[in-house]
């Protein structure tokens, strides 16, 4: 055996030989990702993953992912994708399928609590209010040369909730999916810093301090009726949302009902934990060289926090006017927690609350409209499919 030309055969077919200078490029955006996930924790739970699946993707012939297979509107050959496809092809059916998403929904309704958007149905407004800057992002996608369909998906990003954006994505345009899920899940970890500028810009010192009365105790009747009737009359008007709502009250209904504990806890727990690692790697697989590095993907991005400062906006001035309305009795800043990233953009409604008037407590009153934002997205995801889809 020549051993000299069989090290050089294997230095011909290893990565290194084969490796695109824009596969480096994503290897080093991956890095870069890690950063933002371990060490500044910038939505750990999914970036970590999504970052991981970049990696694996850019990494020259390794046959872990193949773009080709998922290239087809509607004629995928799941058949072939289990006999040929890598690991993170096969992962990628449950992306594609909507399943991820789904169960995801499902998990988030467990953990969440209707009770002061029932309390206080006039939060409900505050939520439709917050959506805003997801038709103010569709608009200007389209003026940017998008088409329909995937100016939808990017405008998704300003309900800031990464399992809608991903789900309405990968029917509309699934080439995509990998700029706009990272732009959804990193806006949404940076609430905290883009929300309270605008904050303080439309409201007054007066409005910040307002203090809110004590919302009325919800009976367990309630809890239970809620997401029942939710699913019916919301899934009655825009049939396409059943998958995602339906899952995200059912996860509700297990909470509230008092007789499966058990599932629930699984549902919020081990399943949530799993679906999110399936998730998160087979998004990250999505983002090889040649669909993200291009020009759409900072258009994207910009779009995206132009769609999440919208949102607040629309939140924060309808919060205003119902403030005026009430007399003074509603505090404008819960508006900015209409959007759906439960519950961070509460507590920064609280937070900046605080700030103003150290014995201000706004975060059940922000919880809310909060709530209220995840159907909210969902209902605009529905519609947003039912014109585009």
């Amino acid at each position: 055996m020549n051993l000299l030309k069989t090290l050089g055969e294997l230095a011909q077919t290893s990565g290194f030989a084969n490796i695109h200078v824009g596969q480096i490029v994503m290897i080093l955006i991956a890095l870069l990702l890690l950063f933002l996930a371990i060490v500044k924790k910038f939505e750990p739970l999914l970036l970590v993953g999504i970052a991981f699946g970049m990696l694996l993707t850019n990494l020259p012939i390794s046959g872990i992912y193949h773009p080709e297979m998922w290239a087809g509107a509607g004629d995928i050959n799941y058949g072939e994708v289990l006999r040929h496809g890598g690991l993170l092809d096969i992962l990628y059916i449950g992306v594609k399928s909507g399943l991820y998403p789904s169960l995801i929904f499902m998990g988030v309704g467990a953990m969440t609590d209707f009770s002061p958007m029932i309390a206080n149905p006039k939060s409900m407004l505050l939520g439709a209010a917050a959506q805003l800057g997801i038709y103010c992002a569709l608009i200007l996608a389209v003026a940017l040369g998008f088409t329909g369909n995937v100016a939808a998906s990017i405008a998704i990003i300003g309900g800031a909730d990464g399992p809608t954006a991903i789900w309405l994505t990968k029917i509309l345009a699934p080439e995509k999916l990998g700029p706009i899920a990272i732009a959804a899940y990193s806006y949404m970890a940076l609430i905290p810093l883009i929300q309270p500028p605008i904050m303080r810009a439309l409201t007054t010192r007066k409005e910040r301090e307002v203090k809110m009365e004590q919302l009325r105790p919800v009976s367990k009747t309630e809890r239970i009726l809620f997401p029942i009737l939710v699913t019916i009359v919301t899934c009655l008007v825009l049939p396409s949302v059943a998958p995602l709502l339906g899952c995200l009250m059912l996860g509700n209904l297990f909470k509230e009902c008092g007789v499966v504990d058990r599932l629930s806890d699984t549902v919020q727990n081990a399943l949530m934990n799993i679906v999110t690692i399936c998730l998160s790697v087979s998004v990250g697989a999505t983002t090889v060289y040649y669909n993200f590095l291009a020009v759409d993907t900072l258009k994207i991005i910009v779009l995206g926090l132009l769609a999440f400062c919208f949102s607040t906006v629309g939140g924060i001035l309808l919060g205003k006017l119902m403030c005026r309305l009430s007399g003074g009795k509603i505090n404008p800043l819960i508006g900015s927690a209409g959007v759906s990233a439960v519950p961070m953009a509460a507590r920064v409604s609280q937070l900046e609350g605080q700030r103003a008037n150290p014995s201000n407590f706004l975060l059940m009153h922000a919880m809310g409209p909060n709530v209220a934002g995840v159907i909210g997205s969902a209902v605009a995801a529905g519609f947003l499919l039912s014109v585009f889809g």
